[in-house]
């Protein structure tokens, strides 16, 4: 076999139909494409290192002027009645059903991820903006009653004005959807920072959306893309008081530094940081319920999810045979590693050389740390995969309290190891500083039960007989403790892009004072 290539992929057909070319601008406003003088960079293809395009970025006078369209812009943008805003999150919708195809591949091409999974971040793309469409007509306020006679009072969400969105490699377009399309209908503007690993899902991105903004004569700067050097935006983005609220995924470092920053002008955050997420499997488990769930939790998308599998808690009675199963369904991916292009490919590459080195840089830390390599851990170089991003995923035995185990490395390796009670489990699921999400595999309903109370499992995702991974947008998504807090996506995540509001109204012809307060002049 020779090296990969995207002969037979219909690749240039591809992306002469999302508007991309050889090199390619930076910045938009909406339907405005600006000429910039910022550095040009490469978009390269994890597949087999090739370059898929170009791209122009922008500079700090672009990032000016982009601020000042988004400020303008919502001024307009929050007369707009919150139904007429989610119109136009529905024809977008629209759009990008018509588009799935096109982008879903590009998301391959440029992430790595397999087809199938390219395809599905569209979907939820386009489901996002489903949601949001419903939403627009429920930005719901409460009604209380007051103390006072002749008084209304009530609550109500206003727009913040402009989102800072921050977005990483792995889900170059569907967490934009999760984040844009609430903050629109909620009347806010966004400027949009793509990772620089993925520049050309963004800019296909807003040439989708472009005509849609076009037909109904949306104000330039609700919907902004800037592509620029953290030397342009950076430290100055976070800082910014015009951008009330940023919103970031990342690893825990970079949530950090974005806290720091934000936080001294009390600005606001939503961050989505790192996951160390984990299965519980119970004696009482439906293993065969329980394999494929594991297997596509921890190297589905290379374990390059926030969510992806990276500890196993078995039950000591059924380690071996849970253990002995997964090496086999293993042996049964290797083949299957190679172009995520091809429908038979189950894992495709990591993003970059960093990641290879990572992925062996833990493994060779859990070993000295006494674990185990039972299957995987090597890096494909040979023919085709001369990129050197391919590896082998790898099941390690391993012990919770291992310094590597603490941590999360965005790569596939799954650490198993024991446990004799189901509180022992809990514990173990508990035991690491990053809190997203978390599933228990059991048949036994006090076991299930223990895990989603209070006593259970402290991530912001808990699950019974499905696996960490693969969440539906019509929840809440994020987690605690070190992954940050924020919320996303669905359920009532749209007031986090929303300012909250209490209105005391008098209808009266007294001023009655709160708490029976008398003050005669």
């Amino acid at each position: 076999m020779g090296t990969i290539t995207f002969n037979n992929y219909g690749v240039e057909e591809t992306l002469k139909r999302l508007g991309l070319s050889e090199i390619n601008k930076g910045v938009t406003t909406g339907t405005l494409w600006y000429e910039t003088n910022g550095p040009i960079t490469e978009s390269v293809s994890p597949i087999n290192g090739s370059v898929i395009g170009k791209v122009r970025n922008a500079t700090l006078e672009d990032y000016e002027m982009l601020i000042k369209k988004a400020q303008a812009a919502f001024k307009e943008w929050r007369l707009v009645p919150a139904p007429k805003r989610g119109e136009i999150v529905r024809q977008i919708g629209i759009a990008l059903r018509e588009n799935k195809a096109d982008l879903g591949k590009l998301v391959t091409l440029e992430m790595g991820k397999i087809y199938q999974e390219g395809m599905g971040e569209v979907q939820e793309m386009i489901d996002m903006c489903d949601f949001a469409v419903g939403q627009s007509r429920q930005l719901y306020g409460f009604t209380m009653q007051s103390e006072r006679p002749m008084h209304r009072m009530y609550e109500q969400y206003q727009p913040y004005g402009i989102v800072g969105l921050i977005t990483s490699f792995n889900f170059p377009v569907s967490v934009w959807s999760w984040n844009t399309m609430l903050a629109v209908v909620a009347g806010d503007v966004v400027v949009w920072k793509p990772s620089s690993k993925t520049p050309l899902t963004a800019i296909a991105t807003h040439k989708i959306i472009e005509k849609v903004l076009k037909n109904n004569n949306v104000p330039e700067g609700v919907f902004n893309l800037i592509i620029a050097k953290s030397s342009v935006m950076g430290d100055n983005f976070l800082s910014d008081r015009r951008v009330p609220l940023i919103s970031v995924t990342g690893s825990t470092a970079v949530g950090k530094h974005v806290n720091n920053l934000v936080s001294k002008r009390l600005g606001r955050v939503i961050a989505e940081l790192g996951g160390n997420n984990a299965i519980i499997v119970s004696q009482h488990a439906d293993i065969n319920l329980a394999i494929p769930a594991i297997v596509f939790g921890a190297v589905g998308t290379a374990g390059q999810r926030c969510t992806s599998t990276r500890r196993l808690i078995i039950h000591e009675s059924i380690y071996e045979d849970v253990k002995n199963r997964l090496i086999n369904a293993y042996k049964q991916i290797v083949p299957r590693i190679g172009n995520p292009l091809d429908e038979k490919t189950l894992v495709g590459p990591l993003i970059d050389n960093s990641a290879v080195e990572l992925f062996k840089n833990a493994l060779k830390k859990a070993v000295e740390e006494g674990g185990k390599i039972v299957f995987g851990g090597e890096q494909l170089s040979e023919e085709p995969y001369s990129s050197g991003l391919y590896v082998v995923p790898a099941l390690v035995e391993a012990k919770n309290e291992y310094k590597i185990v603490q941590q999360e490395t965005f790569a596939p390796i799954l650490y198993l190891m024991k446990y004799s009670t189901i509180e022992e489990a809990i514990d173990m699921n508990n035991n690491v500083p990053q809190g997203l999400s978390s599933a228990i595999f059991t048949l036994n309903i006090r076991e299930a039960e223990l895990f989603l109370s209070a006593q259970g499992s402290d991530c912001g995702i808990a699950n019974v007989n499905i696996g960490t991974s693969g969440a539906e947008i019509g929840g809440a998504f994020g987690g605690e403790k070190e992954t940050g807090g924020g919320r996303e996506s669905g359920s009532d995540a749209w007031k986090f892009y929303m300012r909250r509001q209490t209105n005391t109204i008098n209808f009266g012809t007294d001023l009655p004072l709160a708490q029976g307060i008398k003050f005669e002049i």
